[in-house]
């Protein structure tokens, strides 16, 4: 059976609760994500991942459309799948955070999701709650910007190139998490931030996964 997102999976087969792992599912084509099967009820799709260095987010448009990476480990669902899951404005948003001193923080949505490439996977998010204040509130609205493509609002810079990561950039964030990967806490723009949590500091572990509304 082909099922649409985690949380399909989930309410199809209660037995899954509790077993986080990696899952197939088919939003628009076959993709291999990471389920996360236990956090506040369960039934989440990751839609990117960061937990080391193996994997290089400093990519192209094309790369961000398709999805990259090790679904185990590290990677991005691709922007084509994002918009499929999203479209129908029925998703929540949840991104867990890790910090280099163990601490962890979390900033949860009620509204989230993107326009098609045509839109330039312009972004809409609304409705935080949470533990790591709100630093997305500050890119809804945005189009999506990588090193090969420039749709942010800074009108002397890319900033997909000046900070090393894609991302809904406005002029240009107070979160980047496809930043790239430190290997401690450095206060640099060029790192995985979320600013209300950790200022410019950068992160050690990222999630962003979703979720459909009850």
């Amino acid at each position: 059976m082909k099922h649409k997102d985690c949380s399909e999976i989930f309410k199809k087969d209660t037995s899954k609760k509790g077993q986080d792992g990696v899952y197939v599912i088919y939003p628009d084509t076959r993709r291999e994500v990471y389920c996360d099967m236990s956090t506040d009820g369960g039934g989440w799709t990751v839609i990117q991942k960061r937990e080391d260095s193996d994997v290089d987010f400093y990519k192209t448009w094309k790369e961000f459309k398709q999805g990259f990476g090790n679904a185990s480990k590290n990677y991005w669902i691709g922007n084509d799948a994002i918009h499929a899951l999203t479209k129908d404005q029925d998703q929540e948003l949840r991104v867990d955070l890790h910090g280099f001193d163990g601490g962890t923080a979390y900033a949860e949505y009620s509204t989230f999701y993107i326009g098609n490439e045509a839109n330039k996977y312009k972004l809409t998010v609304s409705g935080y709650t949470g533990t790591a204040g709100d630093s997305l509130a500050y890119h809804s609205g945005m189009r999506f910007t990588t090193k090969d493509q420039d749709n942010d609002e800074s009108e002397i810079r890319n900033c997909a190139t000046r900070y090393h990561g894609a991302w809904w950039h406005n002029d240009c964030y107070r979160s980047h998490l496809n930043g790239k990967y430190a290997f401690s806490p450095d206060a640099d723009g060029n790192y995985v931030v979320w600013y209300h949590w950790k200022g410019y500091r950068a992160l050690q572990r990222t999630q962003m996964m979703i979720r459909h509304k009850n």
